[in-house]
């Protein structure tokens, strides 16, 4: 990413999670680091003058790299993999940012914001479940909305699940009970069959989001 780059003139020695604006035909363009996959990489923010022409660029400037265009599914794999919670599926209306464990996240010191009074109160009462990472101990493929179960109990739900390219292994985000620890082996239901799984901590995979 950061030769990609360089050869479009575009800046890259910004620290990570943060960001520069650089001049691409007579438009700002915003280079940032958030590295939401994971990787070691970039995101550039274009306005619409310049996005196709910016995007043509890049592939050009990255043949000699071999680079290849990707989409949604590979960012997918690769958010799941370092245990990223993705809107809609990990976080949401019912699942809080406390059950998702991104609480570091909410300004809690604030005296005022959306769901505060909401947020405390989870706090105050306890969480039943929260967000675990799930390894695949066989073939097992989970996909978001199977159930999790120990033995005949169900003790929680996928939110998001996916096969590792880097493990070759089923991999998993799911709300399960709290009571539950990392290293206990428990099943997924997939089409009626009950997959093992063990409880892991995220990331799945070492990322190198953060080298320079």
């Amino acid at each position: 990413g950061r030769e990609v780059l360089q050869g479009l003139g575009l800046p890259t020695g910004h620290e990570y999670m943060s960001y520069a604006q650089a001049p691409c035909d007579g438009h700002d363009v915003v280079v940032c680091r958030s590295g939401y996959t994971g990787e070691r990489g970039y995101e550039l923010i274009a306005p619409n003058e310049v996005a196709v022409p910016l995007w043509r660029a890049t592939l050009a400037a990255g043949e000699q790299y071999d680079i290849l265009p990707c989409g949604l599914g590979a960012r997918d794999t690769l958010r799941t993999e370092m245990g990223y919670p993705l809107h809609g599926h990990d976080l949401g209306p019912s699942i809080t940012p406390s059950m998702a464990l991104t609480g570091w996240a909410v300004g809690w010191d604030k005296p005022a914001f959306w769901g505060r009074e909401v947020l405390l109160e989870q706090k105050q009462a306890g969480i039943p479940r929260v967000l675990r990472g799930l390894l695949a101990s066989g073939r097992g493929i989970p996909r978001p909305g199977m159930a999790v179960r120990d033995g005949e109990a169900e003790v929680g739900e996928i939110t998001s699940g996916t096969f590792s390219p880097t493990l070759r292994k089923g991999i998993a985000l799911a709300l399960v009970d709290k009571a539950l620890a990392t290293g206990t082996e428990v099943q997924v239901d997939i089409r009626g069959k009950g997959e093992p799984f063990v409880l892991t901590k995220p990331p799945f995979v070492q990322p190198e989001v953060k080298e320079s």
